[in-house]
């Protein structure tokens, strides 16, 4: 394990990024990209590794309006799920990671496209630095949840009473500005790539049910998809102090 002590946070998601793609992406793959800062130095990778010539044959699918735009400047073949409804592997970092490998995505506004590329690959390697580690899934970052337009403080009301999430709910918030950050950074109300809005879930304590709070969600009429990625993570690759392990 190579040492990492002094490394910058960046530096240590870089490390991350390109291990996943190094350890996972061969010539002839079709290839998810994922969103985000982690991701985005995964995407640097492939590209790279395209311009030398040491990968051939590879078509990727973005998951973001974001990710489509870095990987077209870095001369990445693309294309969508509807060209290709199969992926051999899937590269996205995560906002927390809980001790069962479930994770809390969506920070970055692109939940819905990262879902459905992520469910339909043979592989996903999640990409994340210790500091994204945590017990258990709820207080460490918000949960955020795609929501439809119409009559969203309705859905809000209606996702905050949902008994797995209402006993460990702190507030649910509306996302502002722009749909990437959830800090509020502007006042209009934020849409997704998807023409959607966001709900952040902020909780008080950790979630008890996770797999229960995420089919309460996804049973929510209103309610389009959410952050919580429930069995689906084949690799962690973590960038620590100590190294990178996996």
């Amino acid at each position: 394990m190579a040492n990492t002590a002094g490394l910058s946070q960046d530096e240590l998601k870089k490390l991350v990024g390109y291990k996943a793609v190094d350890d996972h992406v061969r010539s002839g793959m079709v290839v998810g990209l994922g969103t985000g800062s982690t991701a985005a130095f995964a995407v640097d990778r492939v590209g790279q590794k395209i311009k030398s010539g040491e990968l051939k044959d590879i078509i990727c699918i973005p998951t973001s309006e974001r990710t489509r735009e870095q990987a077209e400047g870095l001369g990445i073949p693309l294309c969508t799920l509807n060209e290709k409804s199969h992926i051999d592997v899937s590269i996205d970092g995560a906002d927390e990671v809980d001790p069962d490998w479930n994770l809390v995505k969506g920070g970055g506004g692109a939940l819905l496209r990262e879902k459905m590329v992520e469910i339909v690959s043979d592989k996903f390697i999640c990409i994340v630095d210790e500091s994204k580690l945590c017990p258990g899934l709820g207080p460490g970052f918000p949960l955020p949840v795609e929501i439809t337009p119409f009559c969203h403080e309705h859905t809000l009301r209606v996702v905050a009473a949902l008994s797995a999430i209402a006993p460990y709910l702190k507030e649910a918030v509306l996302r502002m500005g722009s749909s990437s950050t959830n800090k509020r950074d502007g006042d209009n109300i934020a849409v997704t790539d998807n023409g959607n809005y966001i709900v952040d879930l902020h909780f008080k304590e950790t979630l008890k049910d996770a797999p229960a709070a995420a089919a309460q969600l996804k049973n929510t009429v209103g309610v389009v998809d959410h952050g919580l990625f429930i069995g689906m993570a084949t690799e962690v690759i973590v960038a620590g102090k100590n190294g990178v392990y996996v």
